[in-house]
C-alpha cells in the first residue's frame, strides 16, 4: 500500500496542471503565483515556524542556497507554467512535465558527476524525437519554418528549472529537516514574487478563481509534497520517481474530462515516444563508457 503515497502525489500535481490551464482565463499569472505560495506559507507557519527559529543559525549559514532553491522551485517553475498555460494545452503541459526525471539525470552528469548510461543516451534521443513530433503537431518540418512557440519554450524552461532544483537539493544536502527547508524556500519564494504581484493591476480574488488558488496553495503545494516525501521514505527515491511517468497520462485524462481538450494523434505518438525515452533513461543503467583496467 506504500505506492499510494507517490500515486496520489502525482495525481494531485496532474490536477494542478489542469488548474494552471484553467487559471489562464480566471486570474493573472503573477497573482496566482503569489497567492499560491503565500497561502502555503500561512498554512505551514503555525506548524513549522518555532522549529525554524530554533535552527536560525543553520538557516543563516545556508540562506543563499535556500534562496536559489526558492527561486527555482517556487518562483520560476510554477510562474513559467502559469504563463505558458495561456498558449498551450494542459495535456501538453503534462507531457513536458514528464521530462523532469530525464532532465534531472542529464543535469546530474554535470553537477553530481553521475556516470552517463546507455539508457540516458537512447532516452534523450527518443524524448527529443517525441517532443519534436509533439511540438510540431506531427509536422517536424514546420519547426524549421516557425520555430518553438513561446508557451512551449516557457514550459520547457519550467521543467529545466525544476530539474535543476532537484539536483541542487541533493547536491547541497542542506542540514535542515524537509519541512523546515521547504518553509524557508517558500518564504523566499513569496518575497521574490511580491514585486511582480504589486505591479500587477488586477489581482482580485473572486468566485471564479479562489478555488483554483486554494487547490494550488494547499493540495498542490503542501499535501502532494508530503505524500511524495513519504513515498521516498517508504519506497526509495528511484522507485518513487518512476511514478512521475504517470503525469502525462493523468493530466490528459483530466484535461479531456474537465476542460474538454481534444486528444490528437500527435499527442499520442509524440507523448508516447517522449515517455518511452524517459522510462529508458530511468531503467537502462548500463554505463555508456566502461572503464578499462590497466595491465
Amino acid at each position: 500500500m506504500n505506492i499510494i503515497f507517490p500515486f496520489l502525489a502525482v495525481l494531485i500535481w496532474s490536477i494542478n496542471a489542469v488548474v494552471s490551464k484553467a487559471s489562464a482565463t480566471a486570474i493573472d499569472p503573477a497573482a496566482i503565483s503569489f497567492y499560491r505560495w503565500f497561502l502555503a506559507f500561512l498554512t505551514l507557519t503555525p506548524f513549522v515556524v518555532l522549529s525554524v527559529i530554533r535552527r536560525w543559525k543553520t538557516i543563516c549559514q545556508y540562506w543563499w542556497k535556500l534562496l536559489i532553491l526558492g527561486a527555482l522551485g517556487m518562483v520560476l517553475y510554477q510562474s513559467l507554467a502559469y504563463y505558458a498555460a495561456h498558449s498551450i494545452s494542459a495535456t501538453f503541459m503534462g507531457i513536458l512535465s514528464s521530462l523532469i526525471p530525464l532532465l534531472t539525470v542529464i543535469i546530474s552528469i554535470f553537477v553530481l558527476r553521475v556516470v552517463p548510461t546507455v539508457g540516458l543516451a537512447l532516452g534523450t534521443v527518443l524524448s527529443l524525437s517525441g517532443l519534436i513530433w509533439l511540438v510540431s503537431a506531427g509536422d517536424p518540418i514546420s519547426l524549421l519554418q516557425h520555430g518553438l512557440g513561446r508557451g512551449e519554450l516557457m514550459m520547457l524552461l519550467a521543467s529545466i528549472s525544476y530539474a535543476l532544483y532537484g539536483v541542487l537539493t541533493k547536491h547541497w544536502s542542506i542540514p535542515l529537516p524537509n519541512w523546515q527547508s521547504l518553509y524557508v524556500q517558500i518564504t523566499f519564494g513569496v518575497l521574490l514574487l511580491l514585486p511582480n504581484f504589486l505591479l500587477t493591476k488586477d489581482v482580485q480574488l473572486n468566485a471564479s478563481n479562489i478555488s483554483l488558488v486554494l487547490f494550488a496553495g494547499i493540495p498542490a503545494s503542501i499535501i502532494a509534497p508530503y505524500l511524495w516525501i513519504q513515498g521516498v521514505i517508504k519506497l526509495g527515491a528511484n522507485t518513487t520517481t518512476i511514478f512521475m511517468n504517470l503525469t502525462p497520462i493523468f493530466t490528459a485524462i483530466i484535461a479531456i474530462l474537465v476542460l474538454h481538450e481534444e486528444m490528437h494523434s500527435y499527442h499520442l505518438i509524440g507523448g508516447s515516444i517522449t515517455l518511452l525515452g524517459v522510462i529508458l533513461a530511468q531503467q537502462l543503467r548500463t554505463p555508456l563508457i566502461r572503464k578499462t583496467s590497466g595491465n
